[in-house]
Order: C-alpha cells, then structure tokens, then sequence
C-alpha cells in the first residue's frame, strides 16, 4: 500500500498538481513482508532517544559517546519492532483495551477531563498528532505481548534452581529493618477553610474505603495529589530513623495492609498503608524469592528475545538499501535491495514520470515490492 502511494504520487506530478520539476520524496530503507521502513523513522528514533539522554543529564563528550555507542542499532530496533508487530497481528493478539486504559489513565494523573485538550497535550508533549501516538503506544503493547507470549513464557526457572541460588548468596539477602508503604496525599494548598474541610472529608472517605478491602494502588492513581500517584502510591522504602518521628510511630510496629487515619501536614492530609516490614537479619526465602527470580531470569530473556528475532528474521521477505546495516541480521539471509519499478524512490524529474506514463503501463499490473515479475505495457 506505501508502495502504491508513493507511485500515485508521481502520477499527480507528471500531472501537474506538484508544481517543481523536481519532486523529493519518503526515502524507502527496508521492505519487511509489505512494510516499509523510512530514513526519516531512524532519524526520528535518533532523535527520540538524544531528547531522552538531555533529560537524563546528558551533554558533551558523555552524550556523543553515548550517542555513538547507540548508533548501530537504532535500524536493527526498527526491524525488531516491525517484526513483532507482524507477528502479533498474525497471532490475532489484541492490546486495545490496555491501551485504552493506559491513555485513559495519563489523561487522569494530568486531570485533562476534555478529550479534545488531552489530544492537543499529547501533540505538545510528543510532537505527534494523538492519532499516530496511539499508534505507537500500540505497537509497544503488542511487541511486549508477543515476547511475553513467544519468548518469556518458555523460560522457566525450576524451584530448585532458586533455592540454590539462595543458599549459595545468602550473605547478599542480609536485611536492615525497614518498611515499605504506599501514600495518598489530598492537597489544601491554596484552599480556604471550606476547602480544607471538604479535603478532610475526602480523606476520611478514601481510608473508610480502603480499610473496606478497595485496591490502594487505584485509589493512590486516581485520587492522590502526590508525585507518586503515578505509582499507586508506592514510595522508597525507609529505616529506622529515616521519617518524621510522629508519623514513624504510626507505622513502624503495625502489620502489613495496616491503614493510617487522616495525618495532617503544612500542605494537606497524607494517608499511608503499610505494605510491608522487614526485620533485620537475614531474609528468609520467601521474601526474596521474586527477586532471585528475576536475577536469574534477566540474563537468560535478552539472548532468548534475540534468538527469536533472528528467526523471525529468517522467515521474513526482509530487502535492505545499500548503506544501511542490521545489527541484528541473520546469518546466511540474503537482504539485497531489489528495486522492481526501476524507479529512483528519492529523487525523480517530471519529464521521466511523464515518459513513464506515456507508456501507459497499467496501475494493476505494477509489480508487488519483493516479487520478480515484469509487468507487461498496454499501448492502445
């Protein structure tokens, strides 16, 4: 369909609805099953990802060292996302409603209620139109699906495995005491003495509902006016020491899912749940057991991801332009670029568009991107 798009495109020149003699167009890097990847994707990875080193502090030598280091793959994840893509279209898998619920739930932690701002918010924040920003956002989903799906749910570490794992590191599960807690904050700041009380209310209401059994971290997303909303709640963990006395003597000896009443500050009323209490000393396995999990997971998902990437690969109609490299290419798989229109996709003159349709050759009969028939002129 790109394909065809850009063809059309040509035809409306010759026909004068461009007006330059010269027309510069999308310049195709790679043709994957009947997608098509764009120089200007990567510049827009490239870019994606320098924006995101200057937020994390970044500059100098340090960024171009980073950047350089980077560069070789920014192509090879464009392929590996198509890819997934693919296959997660071919596997029927749906990720609508968890995006849905995702972009439902930025629009709440910003209280955009209008759908209309929230659009517009998002093309401020991304600098891309809500549409193509949904797009994107399911594309994520479904390449996590897939490898969850493909990948992640064929490595499993026996039980077994995990116990050795902890008898033989034993001294790296040495505890300090701490808690973990989860908060919700509701904000007086720049309210009256009305709008304090009605904050109060809403607190009282919100612990009477968790106190009830409801799911603290929902109502953390969804009604707290703390930074960590975002997190349902959740905040570092703390030692002894580490919080306000008052507030300390709250938590510290309480059992797990214990809830706070209302706790006043300068800035509003705070409500904390305790998630849960390590002692000092040494952790037992089952508080650990998650976490020596994922140490033992982790290594083994990176190389089992890139094995089936490689054969999606080996599977795939996959051509690439000269110039441009796959990191990730499969061994032995022929990529070469094959132009079957014979056309120069970035830069052609009208005068060889209108030689071309003087010949009349027949739009349906132009060849499929990747196939080696030769479509045949009709001259009346």
């Amino acid at each position: 369909m790109e394909y065809m798009k850009y063809l059309f495109g040509l035809i409306l020149s010759a026909a004068g609805v461009l007006a330059a003699d010269v027309v510069v167009v999308e310049r195709i890097i790679a043709k994957i099953n009947g997608d098509i990847i764009t120089r200007s994707e990567i510049d827009r990875s490239r870019k994606s990802f320098a924006d995101e080193l200057r937020a994390r502090g970044f500059s100098g030598e340090r960024m171009d060292n980073a950047m350089q280091d980077r560069e070789k793959d920014f192509f090879r994840d464009r392929i590996d996302q198509l890819l997934l893509v693919q296959k997660g279209k071919e596997l029927n898998i749906n990720v609508d409603t968890q995006v849905s619920k995702w972009l439902a739930d930025i629009q709440l932690q910003n209280k955009i209620s209008d759908p209309d701002k929230f659009q517009a918010w998002i093309k401020e924040q991304t600098g891309q139109s809500y549409e193509d920003f949904r797009a994107e956002t399911k594309n994520g989903f479904l390449t996590q699906a897939v490898i969850r799906q493909e990948v992640g749910s064929r490595i499993v570490i026996p039980r077994s495995e995990i116990e050795k794992y902890y008898n033989e590191h034993k001294k790296e599960f040495l505890r300090e005491e701490r808690v973990f807690l989860r908060e919700i904050l509701v904000s007086t700041e720049g309210k009256d003495a009305a709008g304090i009380a009605a904050a109060e209310k809403k607190a009282k209401d919100l612990v009477a509902r968790a106190r009830k059994g409801e799911r603290f971290p929902e109502m953390a997303r969804d009604n707290s006016d703390a930074e960590s909303a975002q997190q349902g709640g959740e905040i570092p963990p703390y030692k002894k020491g580490e919080m306000r006395k008052d507030i300390e003597e709250l938590v510290w000896t309480k059992e797990r899912n214990f809830v706070t009443d209302p706790i006043k500050l300068s800035n509003g009323f705070l409500i904390l749940k305790v998630e849960e209490h390590h002692a000092a000393g040494q952790a037992q396995l089952e508080e650990v057991d998650n976490e020596i999990m994922e140490r033992l997971y982790t290594p083994r998902m990176q190389p089992a991801v890139r094995e089936y990437l490689t054969k999606l690969r080996q599977d795939a109609f996959l051509e690439i332009r000269d110039g441009f490299v796959d990191s990730g290419a499969a061994s032995g798989k022929n990529t070469s670029w094959t132009d079957p229109a014979q056309l120069k996709p970035e830069t052609i003159s009208k005068a060889e568009v209108v030689s071309q349709i003087h010949r009349k050759r027949l739009l349906w009969l132009v060849p499929v991107p990747g196939t080696k028939t030769e479509a045949k002129s009709s001259s009346r």
